[in-house]
């Protein structure tokens, strides 16, 4: 059975020669009209981990486009007509934040990973419930709540055959793949909150680009949970997924420093 130190001992640790691009790549497609601010979280904490994230909007939406233009400062923002040539630049691709359930987002989504079959795609939030669950394989890692989960169960997701990795959300975390389950605990009132999930998406995401799934999931949840508990211990449940945002590289570089 994988343990927490096990996954944070197994962590990617970026060369003191390596060059820009080689400690990550991600490409987030997510956002639309109505929920934009969501991919942005995701984004936020990407940044702070991977040497590059490249955003597209989806749907296509200029004035979205030109907002995140000017306020994105640590991506790249691309047009919907790039991000073919995205998809194999990146090691690995978020799709979901901030996306709604429509047919658009179910087109693009289930393009996405039945085209790409050998990329490491996270698959959450309005793709995950669009998503076609027989399209999904072993380099893929979707991150449900418990309502979420139940509409995949209901549309035939059986958990001890799927052959990718479950991050299920809720009181407790629970990581998934194949036999192996780990309960990851913590967390608390404030992180009910709209954006926390977008925040661990964006997070295992860019540790999905130079790790495996599994370690991926446990160290992202640990560290996100460990992040909401250490805000809460100095204003309660009054914080938002930007506090979130800025005080995950702190935990992370302390929980590292631990079993150094």
């Amino acid at each position: 059975m994988t343990s927490i130190n096990q996954s944070f001992q197994e962590l990617h640790a970026p060369n003191p020669d390596s060059h820009k691009g080689q400690n990550g790549k991600l490409l987030i497609i997510g956002g639309s009209e109505l929920f934009h601010a969501a991919s942005k979280w995701s984004l936020d904490v990407a940044s702070k981990i991977v040497d590059m994230v490249f955003y597209s909007s989806v749907p296509e939406n200029n004035e979205l486009i030109k907002e995140a233009k000017q306020n994105f400062w640590n991506g790249i923002v691309i047009n919907r007509s790039d991000v073919d040539k995205y998809i194999d630049e990146a090691d690995c691709v978020l799709i979901g934040p901030g996306m709604d359930r429509s047919e658009e987002t179910e087109k693009i989504t289930n393009e996405l990973i039945s085209n790409h079959k050998n990329k490491k795609v996270v698959i959450d939030a309005g793709a995950l419930q669009m998503v076609d669950i027989n399209l999904l394989n072993s380099n893929h890692i979707i991150s449900p709540h418990q309502k979420e989960m139940s509409l995949l169960k209901e549309k035939g997701l059986n958990t001890s055959s799927f052959s990718g990795t479950i991050l299920l959300k809720g009181e407790f975390d629970e990581v998934i793949q194949k036999n192996e389950r780990i309960k990851i605990e913590g967390g608390n009132p404030g992180m009910t909150k709209g954006g926390t999930g977008d925040v661990l998406a964006g997070l295992v995401s860019a540790l999905y680009c130079k790790n495996s799934a599994l370690n991926s999931c446990i160290v992202g949840s640990f560290v996100n949970k460990k992040a909401g508990d250490r805000l809460s211990e100095k204003v309660g449940p009054y914080f938002n997924a930007s506090d979130l945002v800025e005080i995950i590289p702190e935990i992370l570089w302390s929980e590292l420093g631990s079993i150094a």
